[in-house]
């Protein structure tokens, strides 16, 4: 790669519009000599010496005068690193292997003072061969080699657009918002919130910035979205009069997003007439729209068929193989003709086929295991399948194999503990489901077509459909997608219970977002090439590691300064301050700042179960009376508010004391229908220590005006909290302190000689159960019981049991008792299986069904109503169910 000595210099003349002509001179001073000794994959070191053009300017109008250090002009220069023209190989030598050097092709001049006098000069470090001292890469893919180690040195990757939006402002744009990382999922969204309480706006600012976007308090021209309630704010009124291209969408977006991690289409929560705020239709609209396949397209399947031809589908004139090597694993178990094949059109694409480990750059295999498998993960090289091959060819487009779960080689025997799954798919279509059927044989588990009560998951993208309904009845777990991807990503099984794989959006099909997620691979090295135990290991030498140093060049080169080396203390993750161009930006941003604890913040509304979906309150308690039938849209009211982020985060950002309580609050009707003195008195009770929330497993108190029948207040009871009057929380208030809960335990005599039992003796049996009160129980519930099956659900969950719908569903039989049953599980009683009942005229057909049903499985049906479930909630023990059965007339 020397210098040639005609392609060295370049000469450029123009003439300005004063009449001066001036000549621009472009001198090559240094080339690179050593790049492919160093290697030629992720972790290639700096080619020697950097790449060095020198650049003169000269007035030739009257004579010629050097002008390069007087010229008033910021110039920049566009190159790109070829390989030189090849010297002829000699007869006993195999033609040289040239990897093609692609990196930083922009450079600004830099004045320098040389012996032979001043000039200015380019100076381009190599992308794909060092990352030191390179603060940003321009890419409108994540998906290029180097990716992730530019995220292991904290260079910040941009899409084109950080360039113009940073020349525009004259100043750096914040580059998380132009990531093309597609778990940055927020980068394109400037978020401004219109008249939401003050609590909501700052969890979506905090939301937002933490999944790479940004958020402004006033109406810009970046803004992308505006988080709204209705169209009466003045700032939605301003968009829709002068038609700005700016969406108006409900919270319900940003909650919904949140919780499943990706972003979903606005369109049915775009204000002024967001469809999920109409009447449910049967099948959301969402399923009526073609699902964006284009994650899974060329994925569907780990390993194509032997049938399959690669040559049909290949592109004319491919590059994508250009200067690669390519090894085809012997477990492939292809045929010679397929291999033939596949063989000709990587030599067509320009790459080579290897046979070595230790010469190649892309090995091909099925499995995760061999010592080439490991020898080339720990080299280095992108490993990859057949699929991910396939998809090089016919797209002629660079993709990681970790991009897609399938285009990584599969384990044998699948993800622990898949075995023995037994997974059904619903109302998902296309190339989606053909996608998800395979990942569901590569992660070890069993695909069944259809759904019987021995299948253990359901995977749906929505919930309306006969094999959810079914699912309900029968105890199988319903999930949607992401509980698979993740799970087969990460090699580890999710548990269930994540909210994330249990959300499902109203009028959204999850099949849209089908194949967002990646291989993990810290996980892979973790799980499958650790590291080497000796330094045999074949492979190339990595970035972290020490590198040869490099034969000096004895000639007079140009020495070029040193990349400054990126800091691993302090605060490595913050993005660098930018000055602005306005006193009240830099006070929004400071308030921003202080306001909005970006990572705490995202982490509360991921789990937050209602958000601020519903306005962000709490209109009024829900009660569990018979007496009341409450719909699923107040049951899900009832979770809206969650708990507020930990005391460390908080402390370290707002300066508030650390958490000494957690508060569930139930029945207190002094905040009933006063939004603003909540706020205010929750902002306050903060300040003393108190953190208000709305999660029973997570309090430590609880404070109600009596015993109280409230889902919060039968729910809490299975977590042993303290309970207190509300009386408590008012003097708190009043004295601005926080005080000794002693001086207010509930006092409740009337109602615990009514309901016969002591909220003393409760907790301390609730300490003792420790959530497993119901447990190895299989509970189930009518669909036309008061309050709703919701809400009987959580009770039977928090305290250890299985809820199940009866709806008389033919086939439906009582499931096993489970494997983990332990000595206790003996007794008797345990085989009672109750069914929660109204108790009225109409169902004994349906008693008479589940009687049946039960005796069939030597069991003993227990009817009774919803007061045995409520009262042995309370006192933390199993009441006897004959005084509470149907038709005793024992009504609460």
């Amino acid at each position: 790669m020397q210098k040639p000595d005609n392609e060295g210099t370049n000469e450029y003349l123009r003439d300005t519009v004063d009449n001066r002509r001036l000549k621009y001179v472009l001198n090559i001073l240094q080339q690179p000599q050593k790049a492919r000794a160093c290697g030629t994959s992720n972790d290639r070191r700096p080619v020697d010496p950097p790449p060095v053009i020198q650049l003169k300017v000269f007035d030739i109008t009257k004579d010629e005068k050097d002008v390069t250090m007087s010229y008033e002009s910021s110039f920049m220069l566009y190159t790109s690193l070829e390989v030189a023209r090849p010297i002829a190989n000699g007869r006993m030598h195999s033609p040289a292997h040239h990897p093609d050097l692609t990196g930083v092709t922009v450079a600004s001049a830099d004045h320098l003072e040389r012996p032979n006098g001043p000039s200015a000069y380019f100076i381009f470090p190599d992308l794909s061969l060092s990352l030191e001292g390179v603060t940003h890469i321009i890419s409108t893919t994540f998906d290029f080699a180097d990716y992730d180690r530019a995220m292991d040195v904290l260079t910040d990757v941009v899409r084109p657009r950080w360039v113009d939006a940073s020349l525009a402002r004259n100043r750096l744009a914040n580059a998380r918002q132009y990531s093309p990382d597609p778990r940055l999922f927020m980068a394109d969204v400037v978020a401004c919130c219109a008249d939401l309480p003050e609590g909501d706006a700052e969890a979506i600012a905090g939301g937002i910035c933490a999944m790479g976007g940004m958020y402004t308090t006033k109406l810009t021209s970046q803004v992308t979205h505006i988080v709204a309630l209705s169209t009466e704010p003045a700032k939605c009124r301003t968009v829709l009069k002068e038609q700005l291209k700016i969406k108006i969408v409900l919270p319900h977006w940003f909650d919904d997003c949140l919780k499943l991690g990706r972003k979903i289409d606005e369109q049915p929560y775009l204000l002024p007439d967001p469809d999920i705020l109409k009447p449910q239709t049967k099948i959301p609209l969402a399923v009526l729209q073609q699902p964006q396949q284009g994650n899974v397209a060329g994925a569907l399947h780990p390993h194509p068929a032997e049938g399959s031809d690669p040559a049909a589908a290949a592109r004319k004139g491919q590059k994508v193989f250009k200067n690669r090597a390519v090894m085809l694993s012997n477990d492939l178990g292809i045929g010679p003709r397929l291999r033939g094949s596949l063989e000709d059109l990587i030599r067509a694409g320009g790459g080579r086929i290897s046979d070595s480990v230790a010469d190649c750059d892309l090995y091909i295999c099925k499995y995760r295991e061999g010592a080439d498998y490991r020898s080339a993960s720990r080299g280095g090289r992108q490993v990859g399948n057949l699929a991910w091959l396939y998809y090089l060819i016919t797209t002629d487009t660079w993709t990681s194999p970790l991009r897609r779960l399938l285009h990584y080689p599969i384990a044998r025997g699948g993800v622990p503990g898949f075995e023995g799954f037994k997974i059904s798919l619903s109302n998902y279509t296309g190339e989606a489901r053909t996608y998800l059927e395979n990942l569901i044989i590569a992660a070890g588990a069993e695909y069944t077509k259809t759904l019987k009560q021995e299948n253990t998951h359901l995977i749906t993208a929505h919930m309306m459909s006969e094999k959810c309904a079914a699912a309900k009845d029968w105890g199988v777990e319903i999930i949607n997608h992401l509980w698979l991807e993740e799970s087969y990503a990460r090699w580890k099984l999710q548990t269930v219970s994540n909210s994330r794989y249990v959300h499902f959006p109203r009028r959204t099909n999850l099949g849209e977002v089908v194949g967002q997620t990646q291989i993990d691979r810290e996980v892979l090295e973790q799980m499958f090439f650790p590291p080497a135990t000796d330094n045999k290991e074949v492979g190339k030498t990595t970035g972290a590691g020490t590198p040869k140093p490099l034969e000096s060049n004895k000639s007079n080169e140009l020495r070029t300064p040193k990349a400054p080396r990126l800091a691993a203390t302090g605060k490595e993750n913050m993005t660098p301050a930018t000055t602005s161009g306005r006193k009240s930006k830099e006070v929004a941003a400071a308030k921003l700042h202080q306001l909005t604890p970006d990572i705490a913040l995202y982490e509360r509304e991921r789990k937050r179960v209602g958000g601020v979906v519903y306005g962000g309150r709490v209109k009024a308690e829900d009660r569990v009376e018979p007496s009341r039938k409450r719909s699923i849209h107040e049951v899900n009211e009832t979770k809206a508010v969650e708990e507020a982020v930990s005391h460390e985060v908080k402390k370290a950002r707002t300066g508030l004391p650390p958490v000494e309580m957690h508060l569930l609050i139930s029945g207190y009707t002094k905040w009933l229908d006063h939004p603003r003195l909540e706020d205010a008195d929750r902002a306050k009770l903060r300040s003393l220590g108190i953190q208000v929330t709305a999660d029973p497993s997570k309090a430590t108190h609880l404070a109600a005006p009596h015993i109280v029948r409230t889902l919060k207040f039968v729910t809490a009871m299975a977590y042993a909290p303290v309970v207190v009057s509300t009386a408590f929380i008012d003097a708190c208030l009043a004295q601005d302190r926080l005080l000794d809960t002693a001086d207010f335990v509930l006092q409740d005599k009337e109602n615990e000689k009514k309901l016969g039992f002591s909220l003393k003796q409760s907790r301390k049996l609730a300490q003792e159960n420790g959530n497993r009160l119901l447990r190895t129980r299989v509970i189930y519930c009518m669909e036309n019981v008061a309050g709703g099956v919701e809400a009987y659900e959580a009770i039977i969950k928090a305290n250890g049991g299985q809820c199940m719908t009866w709806r008389n569903r033919k086939g439906t039989m009582v499931p096993s008792r489970r494997a983990d049953s332990d000595a206790e599980s003996e007794d008797e009683s345990q085989h009672d299986v109750y069914l929660l009942s109204a108790d009225g005229a109409g169902n004994e057909k349906l008693w008479d069904r589940f009687r049946q049903m039960v005796e069939h499985s030597r069991r003993t049906p227990r009817i009774v109503t919803t007061d045995w479930l409520i009262e042995s909630a309370l006192s933390q023990k199993i009441l006897p169910a004959d005084e509470y059965a149907v038709g005793s007339g024992r009504n609460r």
